[in-house]
């Protein structure tokens, strides 16, 4: 269909010239500043538009004027040309010319500039101005108003709409080799930490919000990835002893319409464009490429600090939603090529249920993606990644398939099998729901330990048996084909859902600040409020929930598998009731450092660095097998055994029986590993019980060959911490555990 007579068409506009172009290489793919064999300095541009019958390279000047360049060169399916003398800093985008045929998935037009998929840096922000066309970034021609005299508005996105979008949307930008004005390169001396998964302690966080209030942090750094390398930042994070931070998404994002419209922003950053730029509203020092060199360093002073850097990467839809939404990058270059496409092939098949779902059996999108990744690792020095909604990228044809083409090049690349792999085991389609199917390299996002830990401190377990196989590293999802305890990443609170504070302070979210209506956010909260809805002054309410505070972090960072704590958590953040915040880049979502100011939130901070000071001191209680249940040699002990509240051995029935009581027995002297120089590893032997009832409960400890007596290391009833040995117990004596609390003692020998 043609588009309404009144608009200004610019699709039909003659090409430019060539021009000085050259015919350059189909390869790399992207924009590449280098010198020719000549001796002349330019830039090489490369594009795969399957289908597509023209492409123009796209320059801007900094008065915004376009200048276009007809890429004639065709090289299996890739547009490529060599422009001398253009330099680092040069932005650009592209028009691709096709059929314009939704019914069929054919979406080209060229009145909409696009990015350019492998652009390493991008200037401009997508959803920054609101007029004209509808959102400021080429909305679908539904939202111009001579659609909305349709009679049937839902076949708006089959009108080509021919209004210019250069002016609304961001540009690549070329960047050089070294990344960074004046050539600085220092950051290629980086040492990474290298740190095995079973020594790994895991802290989720988000650029801009762990860095926004901090009052150590000069304030034009703030938000910015040079605020996370700054040693006010990084002080943090060594106190509290943190192996890695896992980013929420830096990938270059758009901000959806929708939130535009209200005067929100897209702050988690789950709404990918860009897939080798960091992302530009994160960088102090610019966004013509000086944001490549931002982050670069970043990593490095992480690295110097002994903290991996691992993205969270959203390679399973786009920015680009459904039908209905912008023509920003790939939907204009080859739609058909890049999405998987429903029955009709004008709507899209939507596994991710934020619209679209890339088409990843298709080579070119297997290669954008491990292109990407590569990147990452190879040039920008990142550690690991963790995947969102990583079933739909397992996804073959229809179904999740555990060898599917994503998952096979992965294992067999020899970059990317090397860094950390964490999969989000699920997605939102029929059978995407995975956890614990996924292939030895990966770990995964155990939501089965979340909800089961949740529920046993709120007393909504019927028994003990799911908890006995999360806190012993689930064996039951995990023990196959050589997999190994780290498979599971541990975590009670993400930053999807409520904050650990807000876990123990509401049962019922409050989403209204997000603007649709508190529909928004799951209903599921597995939370227990302590008795009062929300904040309150009740000192006794407030109490249980610091306790259960200390419950839950004393629980996570005792398991065995891969812990990982949530940026704030420790201090006590609160959102406030929301569970959703993902919109919210204000105070609602940033980190509160004056918290720790208050000795409350302070001593709980104390708590989770001695906890993994503890877990990083003991390999006990970071396993790099499974437990056998039995004696590691003739005389031992099982290197696990459980314990009722009467200090005698659980039977099978006691894993039946109503009880919200548990003792977990680690003997540190029957490990089946030894060290690199082949010596078996001894450690100590632990006690911990768990005591999850609303009354206090009198506990035996196991008497002789268990130990002789017992140390009492830590005690969450107690808001102070105990000193080491501050007090020793007879094995086989008997103590009263308060209501909602967890002892740790170390075992003393006979």
């Amino acid at each position: 269909m043609s588009s309404a007579p009144e608009q200004e068409a610019v699709a039909d506009e003659p090409l430019a010239p060539p021009a000085e172009i050259r015919p350059g290489s189909p390869t790399p793919l992207g924009a590449r500043y280098r010198t020719g064999p000549d001796g002349v300095a330019g830039t090489n541009f490369a594009l795969w538009a399957g289908g597509a019958e023209a492409v123009e390279l796209c320059l801007f000047d900094e008065a915004e004027h376009e200048t276009r360049h007809q890429l004639t060169e065709l090289t299996h399916e890739i547009w490529h040309g060599f422009l001398p003398g253009v330099r680092p800093g040069q932005r650009y985008g592209y028009r691709v010319h096709g059929r314009w045929d939704p019914w069929t998935g054919a979406r080209w037009n060229p009145a909409k500039l696009l990015l350019d998929p492998y652009a390493r840096a991008v200037d401009g922000d997508f959803g920054a101005r609101a007029e004209p066309a509808g959102a400021g970034f080429a909305l679908p021609a539904q939202l111009y108003g001579h659609v909305r005299d349709w009679p049937q508005q839902q076949l708006a996105d089959t009108v080509r709409d021919d209004r210019d979008s250069a002016p609304y949307v961001p540009k690549g930008v070329v960047v050089g080799e070294d990344a960074d004005e004046g050539g600085e390169d220092e950051w290629r001396d980086d040492v990474r930490p290298k740190t095995p998964w079973p020594d790994s302690v895991l802290y989720e966080l988000h650029v801009r919000g762990f860095t926004m209030r901090h009052p150590g942090i000069p304030e034009r750094l703030r938000g910015t990835y040079a605020g996370l390398a700054h040693p006010a930042a990084l002080e943090h994070l060594v106190r509290l002893g943190v192996t890695a931070v896992e980013l929420l998404p830096v990938h270059q994002f758009a901000h959806e319409d929708h939130l535009v419209r209200r005067g929100l922003r897209n702050y988690w950053g789950y709404n990918s464009i860009g897939y080798f730029a960091p992302h530009a509203g994160y960088a102090a020092t610019g966004t013509r490429g000086q944001q490549v060199g931002e982050f670069k360093r970043m990593v490095r002073a992480l690295h110097d600090a002994g903290i991996e850097v691992i993205l969270d990467v959203v390679y399973n839809h786009t920015a680009e939603a459904g039908e209905l939404g912008p023509t920003l990058s790939l939907r204009g270059i080859d739609n058909r090529g890049y999405y998987r496409l429903a029955g009709d092939a004008r709507r899209y098949a939507d596994y991710t249920g934020c619209g679209n779902t890339l088409h990843v059996v298709q080579p070119h999108v297997l290669r954008l993606i491990t292109d990407s990744l590569r990147y990452w690792v190879t040039e920008m020095g990142v550690d690991g990644f963790r995947f969102d909604l990583a079933a739909a990228l397992a996804r073959s044809m229809h179904d999740v398939d555990m060898l599917s083409p994503f998952l096979a090049v992965i294992a067999q690349d020899p970059v990317l099998r090397r860094v950390k792999l964490i999969a989000e085991p699920w997605d939102v389609g029929s059978g995407g729901y995975q956890v614990g199917a996924f292939p030895p390299l990966w770990t995964e996002w155990n939501d089965r330990y979340r909800d089961t830990v949740r529920d046993f401190w709120r007393g909504a377990q019927h028994d003990v048996r799911d908890l006995g196989y999360r806190l012993s590293g689930s064996s039951d999802l995990y023990a196959w084909g050589g997999r190994r305890p780290y498979a599971s990443v541990n975590f009670v609170t993400a930053h999807d859902g409520f904050t650990l504070r807000d876990l123990v302070s509401y049962e019922h979210k409050r989403n209204a600040d997000n603007g649709e209506n508190n529909r928004d956010g799951t209903h599921d909260n597995r939370a227990w409020n302590c008795g009062a809805e929300g904040e309150t002054d009740d000192p006794e309410v407030n109490a249980v929930r610091r306790r259960q505070l200390r419950n839950l972090l004393t629980t996570l960072l005792l398991s065995t598998g891969v812990p990982m704590l949530v940026a704030g958590d420790e201090m006590g953040r609160t959102q406030h009731g929301n569970n959703n915040a993902y919109c919210q880049d204000n105070a609602l979502s940033w980190v509160d450092w004056s918290l720790l100011e208050d000795p409350h939130w302070r001593r709980l901070a104390d708590l989770a660095a001695r906890l993994i000071a503890l877990r990083r001191a003991h390999p006990v209680l970071r396993r790099r097998a499974f437990f056998s249940g039995r004696p590691h040699g003739q005389g031992g002990l099982r290197d696990l055994a459980w314990f009722t509240a009467d200090g005698t051995e659980m039977t099978e029935q006691d894993w039946y029986t109503p009880g919200a009581t548990l003792g977990m027995y680690l003997s540190g002297n029957d490990i089946s590993q030894r060290d690199d120089r082949g010596i078996r590893i001894v450690d100590d032997s632990f006690l911990a019980v768990l005591h999850a009832a609303a009354r206090p409960r009198a506990v035996t400890l196991p008497g002789p060959p268990w130990a002789q007596s017992y140390e009492l290391l830590l005690d969450t009833a107690r808001e102070d911490l105990p000193g080491a040995a501050e007090r020793v117990y007879p094995a086989g004596g008997t103590l009263t555990l308060p209501e909602r609390s967890v002892v740790l003692f170390r075992a003393v020998p006979g």
